[in-house]
Parts: structure tokens; C-alpha cells; sequence
């Protein structure tokens, strides 16, 4: 009985955990709209969704379904099994949803608890056959609700595609009504509109996020399948009426009232329905404990858990626990902010730091799209091609818009076509992610926006490759880890149990404690900067990077010389993040140039210039860290005693000069310039003495090493480089200085030409 009772307990403390985890990776799904297309202040958009989490979760009494008997048949096993199922899913869960947070991709909480589920009672189910010489494989079926799993994983496929091409045509179609500048237009028929969404949205409330609570009977359920257009048809006359007074009484703005209404339905949906997948598994232990513990002298062994295929009510209490640890979850995971920017990254309407490369499959895509695009307009008229386009025409970007991922009417049609997507899955009976649907209507109306544009479609493409890739990868690993995890609890029994939950403790800590450490890196910490003062913008970035610099070259001089290869890799990862924001931040700069003030564009080619200097600093910098690293990982020998005092002299004389002129950036005055231009000189010569030196070693000494003497001279290489390009850096800022009085004026200093 002690183990059961541990099992229990720890299952318990694993629904905690997988409360945290599953709402840090599903919030994407009620929240990126609102905050993509800034529909309102941050705490009034997660009120909103933690008011729909909190009721949602008291009304998921009826949900235990999925765990108890929908992937396999209880009756065909005994206490002890179900336990083994039970926390080797758990185990494989918690593991797998933080992982996932951690690598910022958002997956399905749906897809993994059912293929644990399955794995684990299929891993179970064929030690039982084993075990009993009467049973063959043929035999599997009778344990394993096969046709439930197949419909699932049917679904499932058949959403994303339909989601994604129901979202671009909405999408169009919207577009075509009301363009980018869609504030006349509301004027006009934004009553309808509204009452159209909301309808939707409401329907969907009744049908989804209330469906699988104790509170709706089986004849209201029926009532709403049957009545389904009366339902919207009441629902949008009288929302139609509501908006149109609303809008004459309190001007409300109509998109921003559809997309909180929207979060809320989609928050609401998601604790009502989406709870199971993190509880409902140790609750359905539980049940099974209490059902064990209320027969005496029970065998667990041959215990059945044919009571679990009734019906079984939660306890109010436990889902208000739930729904409590939700909403603290909801607004203290910084996790779950990280998860949503891969969303919103892809579906920016702007071009912007691209968090994802380029792969042959997605530039084979692109290009494929733009020969079907060139055809398409041969085929279709000018003028229907001029008038499609106009309606299409994106206005300027202003102080008010800057901000937004998309506009308000592309995130009210995320939440009006997904809600109206899982309502008609889940009134058909069939099983739905509301993460790929929501996820995929969302990639559907970025397409249909023509937000994925010539400069960025190749890098937002591999990015939807990469997120729907992980679906699977999902349903893959967490049927492999389940199966893996259900053997090693059925052959270790208690030392299994410890060994496991000892390793996702581990898991967990470590995944914390990366996510940590590479949010607090010197390189996260080089914030964008706000403002439109395109001098004071470049100014405080080119700082940033001066004082950066010299930091990492004498921890790598210093990681390089005791061979520590563990410092090395992190000073790459470092060092590969650096040159991917430079570059970022370079290939975006006409988009910085919309941004800043009229006064200030003629300092735009003064911008530009700073930022290719500070482009070839990370770019020298990640060579010379990457080549240490790969010396050091191939065991090669470190730098003798005599390079590193050389190195190190070198060390203190570039951050002498990388200082001095971060100095001079920051309080504009350049009056050390001289002195600097006199300390890169020596130090050039110092470069040619040192690389003299080793040629002389090599010639000399005996004990000289080849790849060693090659490693010396290329650092001697990238540190001249590093030199060289802060000195022309130095040459570009000290040829404007701030007039404190008179504000920003040229002063060419000609005596650094």
C-alpha cells in the first residue's frame, strides 16, 4: 500500500507542476491575438483571460473521460497497471510540455496526453500479453480503444489544413471589405460585423467551453446541436442592437470589443475543456486509489478498474485549486511570454529580427509561390489586379501602430474563425486541438495579409515548418518516452518510482535554470531601445556592444588557456546570438528609418555605418570564439604560458581602447581621440612583434605544436581586425557631436580622415 500512497502523492505533486507547464505553452492560444494587435493595456487583456481560465475551470467537473477510458479499456486492467500508466504519462508530460517552453514552441497539451496515454497503456498491455502464455499480439485490441486513437490523430491532421486555408479566405475576404484603413468602413457596418463575431464567439461558448460541464445536460446539449441556427441568429440580432447602441452611447471601438470577447471565450474553453490534460490523469489515480482503499485486504495485482468506465464527478474544490494555480501560472510565467513571441513573430506585418534561418524546403516554397503569382497575373485583368491590390495597400506606419504585430482586424478574425472552427469540430464530434487550429487559422490570416513578403517569407515559412514539425515530433516522443517510462516502473517497481521523478525534478531544474541564465546574458541585456532619436538609438547600441567586446575576448583568452571547453561553448552560444542580432538589426534598418523623426533622417547613412562596424566586431568576434572552441573540443593542446602573458597584454591594451572609446560615445566628447588613434598604433606593432615571436618559437623550439601555432597567429589576426574596425568606428562617431544647446548638429573632424 506505501508505494500506491508515494505514487499518489507524487502524482499530485507532478499536476502542480503540469498545471504551470501546460498553461505556460496553451496561453498562446487566448492571448497572442490581444497582445499582437494591442487591443488593450497588458493587465486588462490578462484580467480578461484569467476570469475566463478561473470560471472555465469550475465548470470541468465532467471531464475525466479522456484519462479514464478514451484511449484504453479500464476493465482490462488491475490496480497495479493503472498506477504504472497513470505516472509514467505524468512523468513523460511534465518533461516533454517544459521542454517545449523552454525551446519557445507552442504544441499541442491535447496530442500529448492522449499518445502518452497510449504509449503507456500499449507498453503495459504487452508485458500483460508477455506475461500470459494464452495471449498473442493479435490480443492488443482488446486493451487499446484503437479507433478512438485513429480518430483523434485523423482529426487532428484534417484541422491544420482546414484551419489554415479557412483563415486565409476569411482573412481575404475581410480584407477586401474593410482594407488596412478599416475605421470609415466600421463606421458604416462595423455593428454587423461585430454582431457576426460575437455571435460566432458565443455560440462557440455554449458549444465548446461549457460542453463538458456538470451543469449542461445531455438534453441542453442536444437542444443546442439542434437549434444551432436559431442560436446564431438570436445571438447576432441582439449583439448587433447591443454594439450599435453601444457604439453611439460610449464610441466604443468594435474590433477591440470582439478581441477581448474572444479571449475570454477562448480562456473560458480552454480551462473547461483543456484541464483534463493536466489533471485529469492523477485525479483518475486518484479514483482509482480511493476505489482500492475501500476494499479491505485488496490485491492490487488483480484489483480490476472496471468501475472506472462510469461516470465520475470532481470535486469543486480540486478544480478551484486548479483553477487557482492556473491564473498565478498565467501571470507569472515568463516562459509563457517567450512561447507567445515565436508566434507573433511569424505573424508580424512588418519585417523584423527573424527568429528562424532559411532551409531549401522553405526558399523552394517561396519561389514556387511567386511563379504561381506571376501566372495568376497573366491570367486575371489589370484592373481586377489594381483594384485587389489597392484594397490591400498597407498606410504608413505611425507612433500608433508601430507596436502591433497586426492590426485589430486581423486578430479579431484569429478569434472569430477559430472559435467558429473548434465549435463545428466539436458539435460534429470530432476531436480537435484548440493549439493547431488557433495556431494555424493565426498563419492562415498572415498569409491572406500578405505579411510574408519577399524580404521575410522564406524565414516565417521555416518557422511554420518548424512549429508543425514539432507537432509531430509530440505525438512521436511522447509515445516513445511513455513506453520507455511504463516499462522501467513495471521491472524497477520503487526504485523505478524514485529514480524517475528524481530525473524530471532534474529535467525540470535544468531547463529553469538554462532559461534563466540565458534571459540574464550580457547579449539579452542589449535591450531595443525606444525612442525616435536615431543618434541617442545608435549611440547607447554602439555602448552596449563597446562594453560587451573586450569583455568576451579576455574570457575567451582566459577559457582558451585553462581549456575550458564548457566556457568556450557558452561564449559561442553567446557569440552566434550576438552576430545574429547585428545582423537583425542591420538588414532592418529602412525599417528603423520609417520609425525616426524627419529631422533626424540625415543622419541615416551616419547610422548604417555604425551598425556595419558593429556588425564586423561580431562577426570577427564569433570567429575567434568559434575556432577556440573547436581547438579545445578536438583536445588539442591550449596556449603555452608565454602566448597567454602575450595575450593577455593584448587584452588589457584593447579594452584600454574599447573603453576609452565606449567612453567618449557615451558622453560625446572625443577629445581622447588622439590618444586612442596613438594606442591602436602600438598596439598594431605590438601584434606584428607577437606574431614575429611565434614564428621564431616555431622555428626554435621543438616542442613547438602545429595547430597550436596556427590557433596563436589567428587570434593575433582577429584581435588587428578588432582593433582596426573600432578605430574607423571612432573615426565615424567623432564626426558628429550633440550641441547640448542647439541640439544635434554635424561636426566633421577631418583630422581623422
Amino acid at each position: 500500500m506505501t508505494i500506491y500512497i508515494i505514487m499518489v502523492i507524487l502524482l499530485f505533486f507532478l499536476a502542480a507542476s503540469d498545471l504551470m507547464v501546460g498553461v505556460t505553452n496553451d496561453a498562446v492560444n487566448f492571448l497572442n491575438s490581444a497582445r499582437g494587435a494591442k487591443a488593450a493595456k497588458n493587465w486588462v487583456i490578462m484580467i480578461i483571460a484569467s476570469v475566463g481560465v478561473f470560471v472555465g475551470a469550475t465548470f470541468s467537473s465532467g471531464m475525466m473521460e479522456v484519462a479514464r477510458k478514451g484511449i484504453f479499456h479500464p476493465q482490462e486492467f488491475f490496480f497495479s497497471e493503472i498506477m504504472i500508466i497513470y505516472l509514467a504519462v505524468m512523468l513523460t508530460d511534465v518533461i516533454l510540455l517544459d521542454a517545449y517552453n523552454s525551446l519557445a514552441l507552442p504544441t499541442s497539451t491535447t496530442v500529448s496526453i492522449v499518445f502518452e496515454l497510449l504509449g503507456a497503456a500499449v507498453a503495459v498491455s504487452l508485458l500483460k500479453i508477455g506475461r500470459n502464455p494464452l495471449e498473442t499480439l493479435s490480443d492488443l485490441p482488446k486493451y487499446i480503444n484503437s479507433d478512438k486513437a485513429l480518430l483523434i490523430i485523423s482529426g487532428i491532421l484534417l484541422s491544420v489544413i482546414i484551419a489554415f486555408t479557412v483563415g486565409a479566405i476569411v482573412q481575404f475576404l475581410t480584407r477586401m471589405i474593410f482594407t488596412f484603413k478599416y475605421k470609415k468602413n466600421l463606421e458604416r457596418f462595423g455593428a454587423i460585423w461585430g454582431g457576426i463575431c460575437i455571435a460566432i464567439i458565443t455560440f462557440f461558448i455554449l458549444v465548446k467551453g461549457a460542453n463538458g460541464s456538470s451543469f449542461m445536460t445531455a438534453e441542453a446539449k442536444v437542444w443546442i446541436s439542434e437549434n444551432t441556427w436559431l442560436i446564431l441568429g438570436v445571438s447576432f440580432a441582439g449583439w448587433t442592437v447591443i454594439i450599435q447602441l453601444a457604439k453611439w452611447i460610449f464610441k466604443i471601438n468594435v474590433p477591440r470589443m470582439i478581441i477581448l470577447f474572444g479571449t475570454f471565450a477562448l480562456a473560458f474553453a480552454f480551462a473547461g475543456n483543456d484541464l483534463v490534460n493536466f489533471i485529469g490523469v492523477p485525479l483518475a489515480a486518484f479514483k482509482s486509489f480511493q476505489g482500492f482503499a475501500a476494499v479491505p485486504g485488496a490485491d492490487p495485482t488483480t484489483f480490476s478498474m472496471a468501475f472506472l468506465s462510469g461516470k465520475v464527478q470532481t470535486e469543486t474544490y480540486m478544480l478551484l485549486i486548479a483553477g487557482a494555480i492556473m491564473v498565478i501560472t498565467l501571470w507569472t510565467s515568463k516562459k509563457s511570454k517567450h512561447v507567445s513571441k515565436t508566434e507573433l513573430n511569424i505573424a508580424n506585418h512588418d519585417s523584423q529580427d527573424e527568429r528562424f534561418g532559411s532551409t531549401g524546403l522553405s526558399r523552394s516554397i517561396v519561389r514556387m509561390a511567386v511563379n504561381i503569382s506571376q501566372v495568376l497575373q497573366k491570367i486575371f485583368p489589370e484592373r481586377i489586379r489594381n483594384i485587389v491590390n489597392s484594397r490591400f495597400s498597407r498606410p504608413v506606419t505611425t507612433n500608433e501602430n508601430e507596436a502591433q504585430s497586426f492590426d485589430m482586424i486581423r486578430a479579431s478574425m484569429n478569434l472569430t474563425v477559430a472559435s467558429s472552427l473548434i465549435a463545428l469540430g466539436t458539435s460534429l464530434g470530432l476531436p480537435l486541438s484548440t493549439t493547431y487550429v488557433t495556431f494555424m487559422v493565426s498563419m492562415g490570416t498572415t498569409l491572406a495579409d500578405r505579411a510574408w513578403g519577399r524580404e521575410s517569407a522564406v524565414y516565417r515559412i521555416t518557422g511554420v515548418i518548424t512549429v508543425v514539425g514539432g507537432w509531430f515530433l509530440t505525438a512521436i516522443i511522447a509515445f516513445t518516452v511513455s513506453v520507455i517510462f511504463a516499462i522501467l516502473l513495471d521491472l524497477g517497481g520503487i526504485y523505478s518510482v524514485i529514480a524517475l521523478f528524481g530525473l524530471a525534478l532534474f529535467l525540470l531544474y535544468r531547463t529553469y535554470w538554462v532559461f534563466r541564465k540565458n534571459e540574464k546574458t550580457k547579449v539579452e541585456a542589449i535591450i531595443e531601445e525606444e525612442g525616435n532619436d536615431i543618434l541617442e538609438l545608435c549611440n547607447a547600441y554602439t555602448t552596449n556592444i563597446l562594453d560587451l567586446v573586450p569583455e568576451m575576448y579576455e574570457q575567451t583568452i582566459d577559457a582558451l588557456y585553462k581549456e575550458d571547453r564548457k566556457k568556450l561553448k557558452e561564449l559561442k552560444t553567446q557569440a552566434k546570438d550576438l552576430l545574429m542580432k547585428t545582423k537583425n538589426r542591420k538588414n532592418n534598418f529602412t525599417t528603423r528609418l520609417r520609425e525616426i523623426e524627419e529631422d533626424s533622417l540625415q543622419y541615416g547613412h551616419f547610422y548604417l555605418q555604425m551598425l556595419h562596424y558593429i556588425r564586423e566586431f561580431s562577426r570577427t568576434l564569433d570567429d575567434m570564439i568559434s575556432v577556440c572552441y573547436e581547438h579545445v573540443e578536438n583536445t588539442h593542446y591550449g596556449t603555452s604560458k608565454i602566448q597567454n602573458d602575450e595575450l593577455i597584454k593584448l587584452t588589457e591594451e584593447l579594452k584600454y581602447i574599447y573603453t576609452s572609446i565606449s567612453n567618449m560615445i557615451r558622453e560625446q566628447n572625443f577629445e581622447m581621440k588622439e590618444s586612442c588613434k596613438d594606442k591602436h598604433e602600438e598596439l598594431l606593432e605590438t601584434i606584428v612583434e607577437f606574431q614575429k615571436n611565434q614564428v621564431r618559437r616555431v622555428k626554435h623550439d621543438e616542442n613547438a605544436h602545429t595547430r597550436n601555432s596556427v590557433l596563436y597567429l589567428t587570434l593575433l589576426s582577429n584581435s588587428k581586425d578588432l582593433i582596426v574596425d573600432v578605430i574607423r568606428l571612432l573615426k565615424v562617431q567623432s564626426k558628429f557631436m550633440v550641441a547640448e544647446e542647439e541640439g544635434i548638429v554635424a561636426v566633421p573632424h577631418s583630422d581623422l580622415t
